[in-house]
C-alpha cells in the first residue's frame, strides 16, 4: 500500500479509537496487519511523515511506535526505517486488540551491537566470493564438509577440548542430532532415562520413537547420582539423557565432582550417555562437558540456537566412537538428509573469523543484564542462573502453574506451564519465563512488572482459569 493510501486508511481507524493518540496509532497498525493492508516485511512510513499525515506531533508517533516494537508488530534498524516484523500476522489476538508478548521460546537476545543484521549481509557477500552459490544451495553432503567439521571441533573445543573432527557431524538442529542418536542406539520398548523435568523436544521424540521415558529426581546441581543409580537398576535404561549445564527448565547446573559422579554410575551400568548442552558456551568461566571428561561414554550435542541464533539450523554432534558416525550419518540421512549448505557455510565462516565470538559475547553481556533485571523485578524466588536466558519460576500459594499461565494469558503474556516439561508424577508450581524474546530490555521490563504483578493478584478460592 502506498505511504499517502496507508497513513489515510490509519485516520480512519483512528478516528473510531479513544484514549491516547499514541495507542490509536498502534491499533490503526495491528488491524492494517491483520486486515492483510500491511504484510510481514513491509517497510512504514518514516515517523515524520507519519506525523505530519496524521497531525500528531512527532513525539506521539515515536512512542506509539515504541509501544508497536514492544507488541512484536515492528522490528527498526538505523539508516533502514522501521518494517511489520516477521510473524506480527500469525500473532495470537484478545479480542480487545493487544498482542500477546511471547515469552515461550528460549531464544538469545536480539543484538545491535554487533548487529546480526549487518554480520548476515557481509558474511553472505564473502562466502559468496569464496563458494559457488549452485554448490551452496545444492544438496549437502550429508554429516557436513571436512571444512565445515573442522570448524565444528574449533568451535567446541573450550567445552571438549581437541576432538578429531572425523567425529563431529554438522546437523540440521539439535532436534535432529538427537533423533539420529536415539533412532540409532534403541528401538521401541527401550527405556530411556532423563531429568524429573526435561526438555519438551526429548518428551516428543521419546514418545515418536516408542521409547518408555523415566524421569530421574534432581537437587540444585540437577540428576541425583543416587537416583539415577537406582533407575539404572530399575530400569536398564538403553540411554540416559541430561542437560548438565543450565538444565532446561531448572537451570541447574553441575559442578566437576557431579559430572565425574554421573558418568561413574553410568560407567557401573554400562550406559551411554546423550549430552545436550545448548548453553555451555555462555558461561564465562566453562565447565568441561561430560563428553570431555569421558569421551567414548557420551553423544555430545551442541547448537547454535541459544548462543547465535535459532535461524542459522546449524548444530554439531559429535560422536562417541568414530565407528558410530557411518552409523549416526545413515540415519541423519534418512530423517534429515542435508544441512542447509548457505547457513552452514556463513556459520563455519563466522567461527574461523571471529564472528560468531564476538556474538557470543554480546549475547552473553545481554543475558547477564536481563537475568540482572529479572532479578530486580521477580526477587530472588526464581531458579536461575546468571548468565541464562530464563527463569524457571516459583509460584506463590494461591497459583497453581496452569491457572497461572492461562491468568497471565489474559494479561498478554505467554509463558509455559511446568507440565509441559515434566516426565512424570505432580509437576512443580512453576512456570518457564523466556528472557531473550522480548526486543529490547524496556520491553522485558513491562513484561516483568506485569508477571511481578500477576503472582501479587489474590485469586477468588475454587476459581480455576479456563485455558
Amino acid at each position: 500500500m502506498q505511504p499517502d493510501a496507508l497513513t489515510a486508511s490509519w485516520s480512519r481507524r483512528m478516528e473510531r479509537q479513544t484514549g491516547p493518540l499514541y495507542l490509536s496509532i498502534v491499533e490503526a497498525l495491528s488491524e492494517a496487519i491483520r486486515s492483510g493492508e500491511l504484510q510481514e516485511g513491509d517497510r512504514l512510513p518514516t515517523q515524520r511523515h507519519l506525523a505530519t499525515a496524521l497531525r500528531v506531533d512527532l513525539t506521539t508517533v515515536t512512542r506509539a511506535f515504541t509501544e508497536a516494537r514492544r507488541r512484536g508488530l515492528v522490528d527498526a534498524t538505523v539508516g533502514r526505517g522501521s518494517f511489520v516484523r516477521a510473524g506480527a500476522g500469525a500473532l495470537r489476538w484478545r479480542q480487545d486488540g493487544r498482542s500477546v508478548m511471547d515469552m515461550t521460546m528460549n531464544m538469545p537476545p536480539a543484538l545491535t551491537d554487533p548487529s546480526l543484521e549487518r554480520l548476515m549481509a557481509e558474511g553472505i557477500a564473502r562466502l559468496l566470493k569464496r563458494q559457488d552459490l549452485n554448490v551452496l544451495m545444492s544438496y549437502r553432503l550429508t554429516g557436513g564438509s571436512a571444512e565445515e567439521r573442522a570448524a565444528g571441533a574449533l568451535w567446541l573445543e573450550p567445552l571438549l577440548g581437541r576432538r578429531d573432527p572425523g567425529e563431529v557431524l554438522v546437523v540440521p538442529g539439535a532436534q535432529s542430532a538427537m533423533t539420529a542418536v536415539l533412532s540409532t542406539w534403541t528401538q521401541p520398548g527401550d527405556s530411556l532415562l532423563a531429568e524429573f523435568c526435561t526438555y519438551p523436544g526429548l518428551r516428543a521424540l521419546a514418545a515418536q520413537l516408542g521409547l518408555v521415558l523415566s524421569g530421574v529426581e534432581m537437587d540444585a546441581e540437577g540428576m541425583r547420582p543416587d537416583a539415577l543409580d537406582e533407575a539404572c537398576a530399575r530400569t536398564r535404561p538403553r540411554l540416559i539423557y541430561c542437560n548438565p549445564t543450565i538444565q532446561n527448565p531448572t537451570t541447574a547446573t553441575m559442578g566437576l565432582a557431579r559430572r565425574e559422579a554421573i558418568l561413574a554410575v553410568a560407567r557401573r551400568h554400562g550406559v551411554m550417555i546423550l549430552e545436550d548442552d545448548p548453553y555451555g558456551l555462555l558461561l564465562q568461566t566453562r565447565l568441561p562437558a561430560l563428553a570431555a571428561l569421558e569421551p567414548r561414554r557420551v553423544f555430545y550435542v551442541g547448537t547454535m540456537a541459544k548462543v547465535l541464533s535459532p535461524g542459522l539450523r546449524t548444530a554439531f554432534l559429535v560422536v562417541a566412537d568414530p565407528d558410530h558416525a557411518t552409523r549416526i550419518t545413515a540415519a541423519l540421512r534418512a530423517t534429515s538428509l542435508t544441512n542447509a549448505g548457505l547457513l552452514t557455510g556463513l556459520t563455519a565462516q563466522w567461527i574461523r573469523g571471529g564472528q560468531a565470538a564476538s556474538v557470543l559475547q554480546g549475547i552473553r553481556q545481554e543475558s547477564a543484564a536481563r537475568q540482572t533485571l529479572a532479578r530486580e523485578v521477580l526477587g530472588d524466588a526464581p531458579c536461575a542462573h546468571p548468565e541464562g536466558l530464563h527463569v524457571w519460576l516459583l509460584l506463590p500459594p494461591q497459583w497453581s502453574s496452569a491457572a497461572f499461565v492461562g491468568y497471565v494469558r489474559n494479561q498478554g503474556l505467554a509463558l509455559v506451564p511446568s507440565e509441559v516439561f515434566t516426565v512424570q508424577g505432580r509437576p512443580p508450581e512453576r512456570v518457564r519465563v523466556a528472557l531473550g524474546a522480548a526486543p529490547d530490555r524496556a520491553s522485558l521490563l513491562t513484561s516483568l512488572d506485569a508477571i511481578a504483578a500477576a503472582l501479587q493478584h489474590r485469586r477468588i478460592p475454587g476459581y480455576e482459569e479456563v485455558v
